[in-house]
């Protein structure tokens, strides 16, 4: 089978595509980086030729809210297009659990209007949201950064591995579509302030994590529904205080 994967050389991706390639399938990478430009559609017709599959994890470049609205926007449309062109049979994306919860999120307004279009196609598809990334943690405490503290909200989140993100995706590139949506989450729900503190103490970093329920998440406060995926949500079987331990984290 063939399978593009839009995004195919980012931290999803790429472990997408090894999950793929090993598993017997042709794989197209697809991305800037090689040659294919979803905001352009430069390559897009090339590189979808014959495709049975797509797999969207693109990501916009930017988090600003007119760019990224714009980035899934444009990018979407061209996607779809391109995919319905080609014949492609099954389209997959990547969203986030929570995205309509979240509607002061510029970010989180864009995922939904990407979903949107997904749905609004004539394409076959499956939406899998998942929780937050083990990986973006510490970008979530930097970016949470007030003098010399750190406000993060006492919320619940369910954060996961990306590489059991990239193994649910995986599985959907190659079932039948559901037309509609799945979930992804993490093992374990943390107070959001208490997931800060436990990055920063296995990093030895001695910075003070305050919880304060007014603290903004990418423009949005949180409450305990926010950010945590449904109960018969696909769960990833990675604990965060063993990815903590793992070198590579």
């Amino acid at each position: 089978m063939k399978i593009v994967v839009i995004g195919g050389t980012g931290l999803i991706g790429s472990n997408v595509v090894r999950r793929l390639r090993a598993n017997g399938h042709e794989i197209v990478a697809a991305s800037p980086r090689t040659g294919v430009d979803t905001l352009t559609g430069a390559g897009l017709a090339e590189a979808l030729a014959g495709a049975q599959v797509v797999v969207d994890v693109s990501n916009s470049p930017s988090f600003e809210d007119r760019a990224v609205m714009e980035f899934f926007d444009t990018s979407g449309r061209n996607l779809l297009a391109a995919a319905a062109r080609a014949g492609v049979e099954h389209y997959v994306a990547l969203s986030v659990v929570g995205a309509e919860r979240l509607p002061e999120s510029g970010y989180m307004r864009a995922k939904v209007a990407q979903e949107n279009l997904i749905r609004a196609s004539k394409t076959p598809y499956t939406i899998l949201r998942a929780t937050q990334f083990f990986e973006f943690v510490e970008g979530i405490v930097n970016s949470s950064v007030q003098g010399d503290t750190i406000r993060l909200s006492p919320a619940l989140v369910q954060p996961i591995a990306a590489d059991d993100v990239s193994a649910v995706l995986a599985d959907l590139a190659v079932a039948t579509p559901i037309n509609g949506m799945a979930e992804v989450g993490g093992p374990d729900r943390y107070p959001l302030d208490e997931l800060g503190r436990k990055f920063l103490a296995a990093r030895g970093d001695r910075r003070e994590v305050v919880a304060d329920v007014h603290a903004r998440y990418f423009g949005s406060e949180l409450n305990d529904r926010s950010l945590v995926a449904d109960a018969d949500a696909h769960k990833g079987q990675t604990r965060f205080h063993n990815w903590l331990a793992r070198p590579a984290a």
